[in-house]
């Protein structure tokens, strides 16, 4: 046998008992709705009704879900206050006025100045400037509530079973699919696979995928290495393996890509199939590739792969407009809890033609033991959520989609202000004496001028640059993040799991591609004479004109020489100065 139950009644058990399983509501803050915005955790000024106003929870048993909700919750946070904690000193307040009058538009997103306070006042109260969005975003502070709340008040059982727990563990499981495919607005046909993350659902695809002698795997250099670990299981099933270059500032040049996809197309629909994977936004060049390029690829004959892991949390997908096969998405990248949840977003005609390599708990209906026969489970998401699902981890992933739903369209006006921003200020900063640039930029920079809410950037919001020393010569990276550390500054250094899209950036493709087969990065820096990677900082969710303010301090102390060396030499005397 499979499961120790079949999910649906058959003919000649008594279920009866599930009749009488009470129905147990899921209560949610206002801040999960998207017509009320507000969060319940900020102060409220002396004119605004006090808790006192509201029913006590001994008044309110005979309320509805509903009812509780509009006459329990606080008033909404934008009715309180517009006006951003930015100020910290003069010189900050006079940049931050200068930053208005050069992109008024940012004024516009005021809500995410009120999430700020409400949600991740944290960040103010720690003192820490959190610029590492592309690595896992922020839990917001009223997610953690409700579901800490409603962990408390319900049991969840394995959803391998019909026991109330475990239907309440299936309800939630259902309804986190549902979300799911809402928030990114898929057809019919598509269905909502959960992973460990983004990576783990690639490696679904690349696994099961019908790879054979005639196949094609086509995708971009400038991907993770999640995407470049699906041409092993090419590879071995005797597939071609082919490579879309990237630009010196990441991503794919279109007209490169279509020649590419052409030349390696299925030759006849009777041709093994191949498989065109994708990377939305580079997780390290800032480059977003065109989604147009799905469609295109699937008229040559191509099944097609996404990778969304840094495209999603700040930018709008639309499956209806772009219908690809599979999409793959981490949910802490999105909304910083939980993490260790992911999912594959995929039509179910793709599912199909997937071939697993194996079977677990969870997956099948019946298996023969001892013998060969296997049964998969009728549902297909079942069939690829190896084992046990992280059941207690799917009600907040409903909650956090709902959450950022209500605050995503005012996302890339604001972080397209701040990156731009960030751009030009380190790049007019001089050393105080030698007079050369402190930072060169090699990320892809914003061209497209955004100004109203609602629209979509042409890039990301991540900067890939070096510190140079005034003589001109990188500043080794592991020195940057000591001395960030000590600024309280939380940025990322190296190649991101990104080798293609660091080579391209940092003119390294040439090496890249002379690398021996015994290669380790050790002997790559060696050879190279100098650390490999970049410094990376990227906004999100919670970024506000404060972490850019702070992050341009930080290089202006890289520029002034007498701080520049004390900050060296304390490096030199830490473990990881002396090694290098």
């Amino acid at each position: 046998m499979g499961h120790s139950h079949s999910r649906s009644p058959s003919a000649g058990l008594d279920l009866g008992h599930a009749q009488n399983t009470p129905v147990i509501h899921r209560k949610r803050s206002t801040a999960f709705s998207a017509l009320t915005l507000g969060c319940a955790s900020a102060p409220y000024s002396a004119s605004l009704p006090s808790y006192g106003d509201y029913p006590s929870r001994e008044d309110r048993s005979s309320f509805s879900d509903r009812d509780e909700k509009r006459s329990f919750d606080p008033p909404p946070l934008y009715a309180i206050s517009t006006t951003p904690d930015i100020i910290e000193d003069a010189a900050a307040d006079r940049a931050y006025k200068a930053f208005l009058k050069e992109y008024p538009q940012y004024q516009l997103t005021w809500m995410l100045d009120i999430l700020r306070r409400s949600d991740f006042s944290r960040l103010d109260r720690s003192g820490e400037t959190y610029v590492d969005y592309m690595g896992a975003s922020i839990y917001p502070e009223s997610l953690i509530r409700v579901c800490h709340g409603f962990l408390l008040r319900n049991l969840l059982g394995n959803t391998h079973s019909v026991s109330n727990t475990s239907r309440l563990s299936a309800a939630c499981a259902n309804e986190a699919r549902q979300t799911v495919l809402s928030f990114f607005r898929a057809p019919p046909g598509y269905t909502v696979v959960f992973t460990a993350n983004a990576s783990g659902a690639l490696k679904l695809v690349g696994e099961s995928f019908p790879f054979g002698a005639g196949s094609t795997y086509v995708l971009g250099a400038d991907s993770h290495n999640s995407v470049h670990g699906i041409r092993k299981f090419a590879h071995d099933r005797g597939a071609e393996v082919c490579y879309i270059d990237a630009t010196e500032v990441g991503g794919f040049d279109v007209a490169h890509a279509k020649d590419v996809l052409v030349r390696h197309r299925p030759r006849s629909a009777r041709a093994p199939p191949s498989l065109f994977a994708m990377t939305g936004q580079s997780n390290i060049s800032n480059a977003k590739n065109p989604l147009s390029m799905i469609e295109f690829a699937a008229a040559q004959g191509y099944c097609t792969l996404l990778d969304a892991a840094a495209l999603a949390p700040t930018s709008v997908i639309s499956l209806a407009e772009t219908p690809v096969d599979a999409m793959a998405v981490s949910f802490y990248k999105m909304f910083g809890f939980p993490t260790g949840v992911g999912a594959l977003v995929v039509k179910e005609s793709f599912l199909e033609r997937l071939q697993r390599p194996w079977f677990a708990g969870g997956t099948v209906d019946v298996v023969q033991a001892p013998g060969k026969i296997v049964t998969m489970s009728a549902e297909l998401h079942e069939r690829f959520e190896d084992g046990t699902i992280n059941f207690l981890s799917l009600a907040p992933i409903t909650d956090g989609l709902r959450f950022l739903s209500a605050y995503l369209p005012f996302l890339p006006l604001r972080l397209s202000s701040l990156t731009r921003h960030l751009i030009t200020s380190l790049s007019e900063l001089r050393h105080d004496r030698a007079g050369t640039p402190v930072a060169q930029i090699l990320s892809r920079q914003p061209t497209k001028v955004l100004k109203t809410v609602g629209e979509q950037s042409d890039t990301g919001s991540v900067v890939a640059l070096l510190f140079l020393s005034p003589s001109g010569q990188m500043l080794p990276n592991s020195f940057i993040e000591h001395a960030a550390s000590r600024q309280n500054i939380s940025l990322r250094t190296g190649c991101m799991c990104n080798p293609g899209g660091a080579a391209a950036l940092l003119g390294l493709r040439d090496a890249m591609a002379a690398l021996p087969c015994d290669a380790t990065l050790r002997a790559f820096e060696q050879h190279m004479d100098r650390e490999l990677g970049v410094v990376r900082i990227s906004l999100g969710l919670a970024s506000d004109y404060r972490d850019v303010w702070r992050i341009v301090q930080f290089a202006r102390l890289l520029a002034n020489t007498d701080a520049r060396t004390a900050l060296w030499d304390e490096w030199l005397g830490d473990r990881t100065g002396v090694a290098l």
